[in-house]
């Protein structure tokens, strides 16, 4: 009797809008079969509640894998799965001189710009009343908008962020950039980033996806 292999899939939990969009566009590119379920864990603290089941934490994204382990924080799911699916070719090969660059500014969008949102979205986290609320969500645009702007700086794109080939750090730009300021305030500071995911919005195989998931447009 011939076996029949069992059925990897990967399950997402995530949310229109948030950073598990980046991860729904690599399990796409990848071509690996994923369950998605929405917890829109922005909306309420019934929705925190209910991702607490999965992630302590109670954020988005949080990935269990084809064996049942757990994986969270964006930045390492997008690169665990670029590296589990080398022939995609979504991010630069261990010993590619591209290596260190992409590590770099993988780690830097969660450590410098995703706490941010951390901050702003409930002030009330860091600060008590109207008045210390509203400096909060000024300074923290700016703060936003200044590491855009050092990205920027010190990368040298080409069809992509790191050259003429699409990495999940593209992906992961393409959507971070889409949340407060805006794309209109990233194409400012960042234009050439912008051109870069400007590309990527229009990749064919991601479109119904942006669509979708960012139904907004931005």
């Amino acid at each position: 009797m011939t076996s029949i292999p069992p059925v990897f899939r990967y399950t997402l939990y995530g949310a229109a809008g948030s950073g598990s969009v980046a991860v729904e566009a690599t399990l796409d590119l990848v071509g690996a079969p994923y369950d998605l379920i929405d917890i829109p864990t922005f909306e309420s603290d019934a929705q925190r509640e209910r991702m607490a089941a999965i992630n302590p934490m109670r954020q988005i994204p949080a990935l269990v894998l084809p064996g049942g382990e757990l994986l969270t924080e964006s930045a390492a799911i997008l690169m665990w799965l670029a590296d589990r699916h080398p022939e995609a070719k979504l991010c630069p090969a261990i010993d590619d001189a591209a290596r260190a660059q992409y590590l770099r500014w993988m780690v830097f969008l969660p450590a410098a710009i995703y706490p941010m949102y951390w901050v702003r979205d409930v002030p009330s986290r860091l600060a008590e009343g109207a008045d210390a609320e509203r400096v909060i969500r000024q300074r923290t645009i700016e703060r936003i908008a200044e590491c855009w702007r050092a990205m920027e700086a010190q990368v040298r794109p080409g069809r992509y962020i790191l050259g003429d080939t699409l990495t999940v750090l593209d992906l992961y730009v393409a959507v971070v950039s889409r949340w407060s300021p805006g794309r209109e305030r990233f194409a400012r500071e960042a234009p050439r980033l912008a051109e870069v995911v400007a590309r990527v919005d229009a990749d064919p195989r991601l479109t119904d996806l942006w669509a979708r998931r960012f139904p907004s447009g931005t």
